[in-house]
C-alpha cells in the first residue's frame, strides 16, 4: 500500500502520479494509540488468492458442500458465473488474517471477535479471484479497561469495482 500525497490517504492505485510512500503496518500498544485512527482507514491487506482446495476444505468444515461451491464442472454448465464460488462465511472467516496484516496490536492479553454488523454480500467471490480487506476504524470504547473497536470493512476483489461484502467487525482488546 501507498500514501497518496495528493488525496492524503492510503491508496492502491500503481498508476497514480501521487503515490510517494510505501505503507506498512500499523503497530498498536494501548487504547490511546488506536484511538488516535478513529474516524480514519487504517490501512489495505495484501491480496489473497482464494483457491479451489480452500473453498473444497471450508466446505468439509462446515458440511456445505452445495455444487456452486465444489463441483467445477457442473459450475462451468449450470452456474451464471461459469465457475465455482467461495462460500460467504470463508470470505468472512479470512478477516482475522487479513486484519492482522494491517495491524499488529501487541500488549493486548485477549483479544476476542465480538462480532459482526451490517454485514451485506455485494457479490459472490469466483474461485481463484484475489481479495483483500479495506479497514477503517469506525468507533473505540473503553468498557472499563477492555477496548472496544468497530472496524468497518470492504472485502474487495482485484480488478472488479464492487466489493464481495461491507460490513463492521467489532474486536475486544484486552491491554495490559
Amino acid at each position: 500500500m501507498y500514501f497518496c500525497t495528493k488525496y492524503k490517504k492510503v491508496c492502491s492505485l500503481s498508476l497514480c502520479k501521487n503515490i510517494k510512500i510505501e505503507m506498512s503496518k500499523i503497530v498498536v500498544t494501548s487504547y490511546q494509540e488506536l484511538e488516535q485512527f478513529i474516524g480514519k482507514e487504517i490501512g489495505v491487506s495484501d491480496y489473497l488468492t482464494i483457491t479451489q482446495e480452500q473453498i473444497n476444505l471450508f466446505a468439509n468444515a462446515t458440511l456445505d458442500h452445495q455444487w456452486i461451491h465444489v463441483d467445477a464442472e457442473r459450475a462451468k454448465v449450470e452456474s451464471p458465473f461459469k465457475s465455482t464460488i467461495a462460500h460467504g462465511y470463508l470470505n468472512i472467516s479470512i478477516l482475522p488474517y487479513l486484519w492482522e496484516q494491517i495491524v499488529e496490536v501487541q500488549n493486548s492479553k485477549l483479544t476476542v471477535n465480538y462480532g459482526i454488523e451490517n454485514l451485506r454480500f455485494n457479490q459472490p467471490v469466483l474461485v481463484n479471484s484475489q481479495v483483500r480487506v479495506r479497514a477503517k476504524l469506525k468507533s473505540l470504547k473503553n468498557l472499563r479497561g477492555v477496548s472496544k473497536a468497530e472496524i468497518d470493512v470492504t472485502l474487495e476483489i482485484k480488478d472488479n469495482p464492487k466489493s464481495a461484502f461491507d460490513g463492521t467487525i467489532i474486536f475486544l482488546y484486552h491491554f495490559v
